[in-house]
This record gives structure tokens, C-alpha cells and sequence, in this order.
């Protein structure tokens, strides 16, 4: 399935096929610029790209970076979380929901969006660091992963999701 189509950060060569509307929150134009989905142990089920200028990295080197950064990121905000009286130790495994956890952060070349449900599956899209918040955006593409991954009966739970729809 296409979540996006084009970027409105370049001119990008119309496709033969009107892309789908972009989800609710990206406004007019999509500023989407990576997508990563990732089981609970850090597998990639999916993976794709709109505007991505320079590639330093190798794609599975670059999935291992973006899972300890969402590890180390959790683990962090979950050990300075001011409410919690249980402190557990920097890097320990936490569980979906528990702890704080964080949405978004952005940098001067992109906002990297971020959404965990409550089975472990980790949605992180990477947009234009002026985009808005996107929440609604990760709760629809959340959304569309259950309705067309998780209750589709050939689906192998775990493995990387491998269908023309998902570009």
C-alpha cells in the first residue's frame, strides 16, 4: 500500500496511478520522507523512501542504527521520568506502554515522528522538520497494518512485509 506520493520538498516525476490521499495531520503535501516499521525484537517489517538526498549507510546498517536510537531513547526517557518512582536501570528492556515515552524530536534536516502500539510495533516517519505533529498520521498508517498486514491469513507474523502495495 502507498502511504504517500511525491515529495514536496523536490519535484519528483508524476506516477501513472493518482497516489492515495496522504493520512490525516500531513496537510496538502506529503513531507514523508522515510518509514520504518519494526516488530518488538527489532526486526524491520517494513521499510520505505520518498526524498532521501545522500545514503551513507547500508539499509540494514542504517534499520540496526534507528532501532538503538528508539531503544536508548525509550530506556533514557524512561529513566529521567520525573513521575515514576521505579527507576529502572539505563538500558534495561521496558515494555510497550510502560514508562514515558516521547513522540517526536526534530533536528535542523528532519523531524523524526515515532509511535509504539501496544504490541510492540514501532512506527517512526521521517518528515521535513517543519511538519507538524503527526500522530494522526502513525494511529492511520497503524491502522491500515492491521487491517492489510496483521488480518491478512497469509501473513507469517515477524516477516518483513513484501507486496507491491506496500510502496
Amino acid at each position: 500500500m502507498q502511504f504517500f506520493g511525491g515529495s514536496s520538498l523536490t519535484s519528483v516525476a508524476p506516477e501513472s496511478s493518482p497516489a492515495p490521499a496522504a493520512p490525516p495531520g500531513t496537510g496538502t503535501g506529503s513531507n514523508a520522507q522515510v518509514i520504518y516499521v519494526f516488530n518488538r525484537n527489532g526486526v524491520c517489517l517494513l521499510y520505505r523512501e520518498w526524498h532521501r538526498p545522500l545514503r551513507t549507510l547500508a539499509r540494514n546498517q542504517d534499520q540496526k542504527l534507528m532501532f538503538g536510537l528508539l531503544f536508548s531513547l525509550r530506556s533514557f526517557t524512561a529513566k529521567i521520568d520525573p513521575t515514576s518512582t521505579e527507576h529502572a536501570n539505563l538500558g534495561a528492556p521496558l515494555l510497550p506502554g510502560q514508562g514515558c515515552s516521547f513522540h517526536s524530536f526534530k533536528t535542523n534536516t528532519y523531524k523524526l515522528n515515532y509511535m509504539e502500539s501496544p504490541s510492540g510495533i514501532k512506527l517512526i516517519l521521517l518528515t521535513h522538520p517543519r511538519t507538524g505533529d503527526q500522530r494522526d498520521a502513525l494511529k492511520h498508517i497503524y491502522s491500515l497494518y492491521v487491517e492489510y498486514v496483521v488480518k491478512n491469513p497469509l501473513y507469517a507474523p515477524g516477516s518483513p512485509i513484501k507486496s507491491s502495495h506496500a510502496k
